[in-house]
C-alpha cells in the first residue's frame, strides 16, 4: 500500500503524488525552447519532486534530450577551486548513471573525455562544456541543479556570468540547452556584485502549492486504493487549513489514515478532521520546526508579523524591502489580491501566534475573579456547553484588574500585549475542556479570527485593533459574512484600543439575523504615576 509521504522527495511507487501535469507541461515546454529557468520555493513545497518527474518525463519521452541532474547542498563552505573540482566529479557521475540507466555503454571518446577532464574555473567550465557537446552533438544536453544556494559565495559571480556568455552564444551546439537552477532564493535575492547582473537572461518558475482539486486528487488516490473515503467538507477544511501547503496537507493525510486508528470502513468526517488538526496544532515536525527556526532570526520579524494580522491597513508587499523578502524566501507571507502582505496559511498562523506568546505571562492566577467557584468550568453551561459571553465578559474583567501590569509581561510588544493575552486565555481554557482551537480564515487582512470547537458546536472570536470607528463598524459585517459561510449563529468581536483616552464598550447586535456581541477593551499606557510623599 502506498503512504503520503513527508519525508524528502515522494516516488509514484510508493507514496500518493500530485501529477502537477499542466506545470510541468509549462516546464517542460520551456525545457524545449532552450530557456534557463530558476525554480524557487520555499523548502519542503515540492520542488525536488518535481524536477525529478521533469527528468524522467525527458528521459521516457523525449530521447532527444540528455538530462543531467546535481545538487550543490554540500558545497557552501569550499572555496571556488575545490567547488569546481568536484563539480567535475559530478559531472562525471551523472553521465555515468544516466547511460546505466538507459542499458547503453557511453562512447568510448566519451568515457576518456570524461576522465581526463578538469573544470577549473568558470573559464575552464566554458572550455568543458563546448567540447562535452561536441562529443554528444546528436543530444541536447539539460542541466537541473538542485539545491543552488549551496554554491560557494566566491563562485557565484563567475558561475552566473559563464552560464549567461553561454546562453547568448549562437553555436548550434549551446551546452547547456537548457538548464534549471533548483532554491528557495531567486537569483536577485542571492549575494552576488550587484552592480553587474550576471543572470538577467533567466525565465522565473515558482513552484505553487496546492490546488483545492489537487488536494482532491491526492487524496482521490488514496480512497481508491484502500477504499476508506473523505467526506467533502473534509478536503475543503484541510485545503483551507494548508493552503495547499504540500507537507502540511501530506502530514494531515497522514494522521488521519495511518495514525488514530479509524476503521476503514469508515469515512473520514469533520470530527476525525479536527483532532487530527488539532494534533498537527501541537506538534513539532520538520516544517513547523524551519517555520519557527526562520522567525526566530530577527526580533524585526514578530512585529511586522503581528501588523500584518492586526491591521486593516495591512502591509505593503515589496519584495525590495529586506525583512519582507526574507520571510517570502522563507514561505511565511506571501501576496494578497490588494497588494499587501498575508501569513501563507492559518496553521502556520496559529504557530507564529504559539511562538510568540510569553509560556507563562505571569498574570495566569488573575485570569479569574475571586469569587470563582470551579475556575474555569464556571463558565460552562449547566448542559456542558460554553458560555461564551461570560467567558469574554471575563476577559474584559481581567484586563481591567490587571491594569498596567500587562504592559510588564517581558518581550512583548505592547501593541499586541492584548491580542497575546486573549489567545492564551482561551488556550489555556479550551485545552481545560477539551476543546480545539484554530485559525479558520487565512490572515492579513487586519483581523484575527479564532474558531473553537467543543462539543460539535463552533464559536467564533474576531480580535483586532482599534483603527477609527469606521472599521470598527466594517469588522463587525465581516463577522457576519464570516459566520453565515460557517453557519455559525452568533460571534464575537474583541477589539483593543490602544489610545490616549480608551472608549470602554459591551455591545450585542443582530446583523443579518445573526447575533453578534462586540468589545472594546481599552488597554492601559503606562504605570499610573506615584504621588509625591507628603513634607
Amino acid at each position: 500500500m502506498k503512504t503520503f509521504g513527508t519525508e524528502g522527495p515522494v516516488f509514484p511507487e510508493k507514496n500518493y503524488i500530485v501529477s502537477r501535469t499542466a506545470e510541468l507541461t509549462d516546464f517542460i515546454d520551456r525545457i524545449k525552447q532552450g530557456k534557463y529557468l530558476v525554480i524557487f520555493a520555499p523548502r519542503q513545497t515540492g520542488k525536488t519532486t518535481f524536477f525529478q518527474a521533469a527528468l524522467n518525463t525527458l528521459v521516457t519521452e523525449e530521447p532527444i534530450y540528455f538530462p543531467i541532474s546535481l545538487n550543490f547542498e554540500t558545497y557552501e563552505d569550499c572555496s571556488p577551486s575545490d567547488f569546481y573540482e568536484n563539480l567535475t566529479e559530478d559531472i562525471r557521475e551523472a553521465v555515468e548513471n544516466i547511460f546505466q540507466m538507459s542499458g547503453e555503454a557511453p562512447p568510448v571518446v566519451l568515457t576518456q573525455f570524461l576522465e581526463n577532464a578538469q573544470i577549473t574555473s568558470h573559464l575552464s567550465m566554458r572550455r568543458f562544456f563546448r567540447q562535452f557537446a561536441k562529443l554528444l552533438e546528436n543530444k541536447r544536453i539539460v542541466f537541473i541543479i538542485d539545491e543552488f544556494d549551496g554554491i560557494p559565495q566566491g563562485a557565484i559571480k563567475g558561475f552566473l556570468h559563464s552560464l549567461r556568455h553561454i546562453y547568448l552564444s549562437k553555436s548550434s551546439l549551446r551546452c547547456p540547452y537548457s538548464l534549471s537552477i533548483v532554491g528557495i532564493k531567486s537569483i536577485a535575492q542571492l549575494d552576488y556584485d550587484r552592480s553587474v547582473s550576471p543572470f538577467n537572461i533567466h525565465d522565473e518558475f515558482a513552484v505553487s502549492n496546492f490546488t483545492l482539486e489537487q488536494v482532491r486528487e491526492l487524496l482521490g488516490q488514496y480512497t481508491d486504493e484502500v477504499g476508506q473515503t473523505f467526506a467533502p467538507e473534509v478536503i475543503e477544511n484541510l485545503h483551507r487549513q494548508t493552503a495547499g501547503q504540500p507537507f502540511l496537507v501530506n502530514r494531515c493525510a497522514q494522521i488521519l489514515t495511518t495514525e488514530m486508528d479509524i476503521p476503514k470502513t469508515e469515512p473520514i468526517t469533520m470530527g476525525h478532521f479536527s483532532n487530527a488538526h488539532t494534533r498537527l496544532l501541537r506538534e513539532q515536525n520538520r516544517n513547523i520546526q524551519h517555520l519557527l527556526t526562520n522567525i526566530r532570526r530577527d526580533p524585526r520579524f514578530e512585529r511586522i508579523l503581528m501588523q500584518i494580522t492586526s491591521y486593516d491597513e495591512g502591509v505593503a508587499f515589496n519584495l525590495d524591502t529586506e525583512i519582507i523578502s526574507e520571510l517570502v524566501t522563507y514561505g511565511v507571507i506571501e501576496e494578497d489580491t490588494r497588494g499587501v502582505c498575508k501569513i501563507v496559511n492559518p496553521i502556520y498562523q496559529f504557530r507564529i501566534m504559539q511562538a510568540f506568546k510569553q509560556p507563562i505571562n505571569g498574570l495566569e492566577r488573575e485570569y479569574l475573579p475571586e469569587d470563582t467557584r470551579a475556575g474555569f468550568r464556571d463558565y460552562l453551561t449547566p448542559d456542558g456547553d460554553i458560555h461564551m459571553q461570560s467567558l469574554l465578559d471575563n476577559f474584559k474583567d481581567f484586563i481591567a484588574r490587571a491594569g498596567f501590569r500587562i504592559l510588564q509581561i517581558p518581550d512583548t510588544p505592547h501593541e499586541y500585549v492584548g491580542q497575546y493575552l486573549l489567545f492564551a486565555y482561551l488556550d489555556q481554557f479550551v485545552r481545560l475542556v477539551g476543546g480545539n482551537m484554530s485559525l479558520e480564515v487565512q490572515t492579513g487582512r487586519g483581523r484575527i479570527d479564532l474558531l473553537i470547537l467543543h462539543k460539535a458546536r463552533k464559536y467564533v472570536v474576531e480580535t483586532k485593533i482599534w483603527e477609527g470607528d469606521l472599521l470598527y463598524e466594517a469588522g463587525k459585517k465581516q463577522l457576519a459574512k464570516y459566520l453565515s459561510i460557517e453557519n455559525a449563529e452568533e460571534g464575537y468581536y474583541v477589539v483593543f484600543d490602544h489610545r490616549k483616552n480608551p472608549e470602554s464598550r459591551v455591545e450585542t447586535q443582530t446583523l443579518q439575523d445573526l447575533t453578534i456581541r462586540s468589545y472594546v477593551i481599552p488597554v492601559v499606557q503606562e504605570r499610573p504615576s506615584t504621588p509625591a510623599a507628603q513634607v
